[in-house]
């Protein structure tokens, strides 16, 4: 079977899958699991203030979820937690100063791994497939 015969859905699966553990490796000095990097990336990324209710569904992933990820990170005084006024049982998530040098190198080190990945693709291929990708993820968004 080549590359090309794989299904579309199970080789962009694949190809997640590798890249993130190709990143896990890279960052395995910070101490981060996949999970609280990706944390740390959907704030940084974020316009505005999120609820921990909002973070969960960026990240796909269930409230309770996240609440151990934000403790060890709240814990490494890289995020903190505050009570959204007007609704106490809500809490906003905000990113520390300690996580301006750790998004640096989780940064560094994910642009260093995209440039290895997509070496020797020219600009226009890696314009479609990322349009492809994007088209994919907005019909995958349909209810």
């Amino acid at each position: 079977m080549t590359t090309t015969d794989i299904p579309l859905g199970r080789a962009i699966g694949l190809a997640s899958r590798k890249w993130r553990l190709r990143l896990d490796e890279r960052l395995r000095h910070l101490n981060l699991t996949q999970a609280r990097w990706h944390v740390l990336l959907e704030l940084k990324k974020a316009d505005r203030m999120l609820s921990q209710k909002d973070l969960a569904a960026r990240i796909g992933i269930e409230p309770p979820t996240l609440v151990r990820q934000l403790d060890d990170l709240e814990r490494r005084g890289l995020v903190r937690r505050e009570a959204i006024e007007g609704d106490r049982r809500t809490n906003a998530v905000y990113l520390t100063e300690a996580a301006g040098p750790v998004l640096d190198a989780i940064l560094e080190i994910a642009e260093q791994v995209r440039r290895e990945i997509t070496g020797g693709l020219s600009r226009d291929d890696l314009t479609t497939a990322t349009r492809v990708i994007a088209h994919i993820n907005e019909r995958l968004d349909d209810k």
